[in-house]
C-alpha cells in the first residue's frame, strides 16, 4: 500500500509534518519520501508543480490520487485506512464535536504563531512597523492562553481534544511544536509544555521528527519573551 504513496516535504514544515504523522500512525512506512530543500526552492521544481500546481508542500500522491491540502491529506488516509493502525476520529458525538472544533481552531494558532515568527520573511523591510509586530505579538499571546486553558481543563496527562490522542493532534501538534523551536517558555505555558513533552514520546513523532531540528536541536528565541 505505501509504496504506492508519494509524499514531497520540507522539513520543519508544519502541513508536511502533519501528513508524516499522519502516515505514521496509520502504519503506512514504506512510502515514497522525498526531503525538499526550501533554500534551494524545490518546491517550485517541476516535480512538486506535476504534483501540486501551487508549488507547494505537502505534496501527496497514492497511486492516481492526488492529495496535496495537509488537513485533507490526513483526513483521507484516515478514511482510507480506517482500520488501520491508530483510531484517529472518536465515534462519540460530544468527542468528535471536539476534535473537529479543536483541529480547526489550529488554524488560528498556525496562522497567529507565523505571524510573528515570519513577519520579516512575509513583510518587505519598508512596510515593516513595530507597532504591527507587536499587535501579532498580543493577538499570539491571547491565544496561546486559549489553549493554555483547554489543556487545563481537560486535566493532567491530556491531549488537545480529550485523553485519547485524535486527528487533533496529529494536524495541530506540528504548531505547538514549532512554537517551542522558537523560543516558547514551557514555564510561561506549562500545560502545553506538558501537552509537548507527552508527544514527543510518542513513536509516530519521534520517526518524524524534523531532520534539521534534530542536527541543530537549539532552535531559535524568536518567542523566549511571549
Amino acid at each position: 500500500m505505501a509504496q504506492d504513496m508519494t509524499l514531497l516535504w520540507g522539513s520543519g514544515s508544519p502541513p508536511c509534518w502533519r501528513v508524516m504523522i499522519a502516515l505514521e500512525e496509520k502504519k503506512l512506512q514504506g512510502y515514497n519520501s522525498r526531503l525538499l530543500s526550501f533554500d534551494k526552492m524545490e518546491h517550485k521544481s517541476q516535480q512538486v508543480l506535476d504534483i501540486n500546481p501551487r508549488g507547494q508542500v505537502p505534496s501527496f500522491k497514492h497511486g492516481d490520487i492526488i492529495v496535496n491540502e495537509s488537513y485533507a491529506a490526513c483526513f483521507y488516509l484516515e478514511s482510507r485506512f480506517k482500520s488501520q493502525g491508530a483510531k484517529l476520529i472518536p465515534d462519540g458525538p460530544e468527542e468528535q464535536a471536539l476534535m473537529y472544533q479543536r483541529m480547526f481552531e489550529g488554524l488560528s494558532l498556525y496562522d497567529k504563531l507565523g505571524a510573528v515568527i515570519f513577519y520579516d520573511y512575509y513583510v518587505p523591510e519598508g512596510e515593516r512597523l513595530e507597532s504591527a509586530l507587536k499587535r501579532n505579538k498580543e493577538t499570539l499571546v491571547t491565544e496561546l492562553k486559549l489553549w493554555e486553558g483547554y489543556l487545563e481543563k481537560l486535566g493532567s496527562g491530556s491531549y488537545l481534544a480529550g485523553k485519547a490522542f485524535t486527528m487533533t493532534d496529529v494536524v495541530v501538534f506540528p504548531t505547538v511544536a514549532t512554537a517551542f523551536r522558537f523560543g516558547l517558555s514551557a514555564e510561561r505555558y506549562p500545560k502545553l509544555g506538558a501537552y509537548h513533552a507527552l508527544m514527543k514520546e510518542r513513536p509516530s513523532i519521534k520517526a518524524s521528527w524534523p531532520p534539521h531540528w534534530l542536527e541543530n536541536p537549539k532552535g531559535q528565541d524568536t518567542l523566549k519573551d511571549i
